[in-house]
This record gives C-alpha cells, structure tokens and sequence, in this order.
C-alpha cells in the first residue's frame, strides 16, 4: 500500500488539530460510520504515535501513518489524502 497526502491538506491537518511539527496522525478503521471500502466500517483518525507501521508519509513536519493491523480496511490499494478548497475540507481517496 502507497500513501501519500498534498501539502495543503498536510496544512488544514495543523491548522484544524493545532498540531506542531513532529506530532503524528493515526487513520485507522472503525466500526460504524457511513462510507469507506467495508461496509459496516469507516475512516477514523487519532493522534498517536506509531507502534507497527503498516504506511506512512510525512509532510510539513506531520507524521501520517497506519498501523500494519489496519491496512486490511484499505483492501491491497494505495491511501491519497488531498484537500478540497472548493469545500475546505479532507478528500480521502482510496484506489
């Protein structure tokens, strides 16, 4: 699995968590929620630290990762996060 995440959306993640340079973001799976690739289950995110990575990118000093006992949500395809000015919010794009 490849992951990667735009600049800008790396900058609305800092700016709406009020995260500073180091801290590190979690996207894991979660029972519940509406979207995603399985039914039944959605995108979460968290500020963690990481313990068996599974991907990772880091951007503007953020570090962006999913953990090994995760990366089955994302079904052996790549994880883009990109930001959306038109709606000033977070694309997540699985393919």
């Amino acid at each position: 699995m490849e992951m990667s995440i735009t600049k800008p959306a790396a900058k609305w993640f800092i700016k709406e968590l009020d995260l500073e340079e180091g801290d590190a973001i979690r996207f894991l799976a979660r029972y519940g929620g509406f979207g995603g690739v399985h039914k039944g289950f959605s995108l979460a995110l968290e500020k963690a630290e990481p313990n068996n990575l599974g991907a990772e990118v880091t951007e503007e000093g953020i570090h962006f990762f999913v953990e090994e006992s995760d990366i089955w949500y994302f079904d052996n395809k790549n994880f883009h996060i990109k930001y959306s000015r038109k709606y000033d919010e977070i694309e997540y794009v699985i393919e």
